[in-house]
C-alpha cells in the first residue's frame, strides 16, 4: 500500500526486482528509487535480522509494478543489471 496525500490509501502491486544478502547494494538500489520517485520496498528484513549475522535468508527489493520497466532501467544504468531477476 501507498499514501495519497490525505485522499487515503491505495493498493500497490509490488514486484521483485531483487534478491540479495548484501545490504550495500539494497540500500543503494533503495536510494536510486527514492530519488527517482518509485516507491520501494525491503521484504524480509525482520526475517534476515532474527537469523543472525549468517547471512542465509536473501531480503527482496520491490518495486511499484507499474513502473518496473523504469526501476530496471535506471538500475541497469547504475550497473546492477547482473543483480536483476527474469
Amino acid at each position: 500500500m501507498s499514501r495519497l496525500g490525505n485522499y487515503g490509501w491505495k493498493t500497490t502491486r509490488m514486484i521483485e526486482l531483487i534478491r540479495t544478502n548484501d545490504a550495500v547494494l539494497l540500500s543503494f538500489a533503495e536510494s536510486l528509487m527514492k530519488e527517482a520517485g518509485i516507491h520501494c520496498l525491503i521484504a524480509d528484513q525482520a526475517m534476515s535480522i532474527l537469523e543472525g549475522s549468517l547471512g542465509m535468508l536473501p531480503r527482496r527489493f520491490l518495486v511499484e509494478s507499474e513502473r518496473e520497466d523504469e526501476a530496471r532501467r535506471i538500475l541497469t544504468d547504475a550497473g546492477l543489471a547482473a543483480e536483476l531477476r527474469p
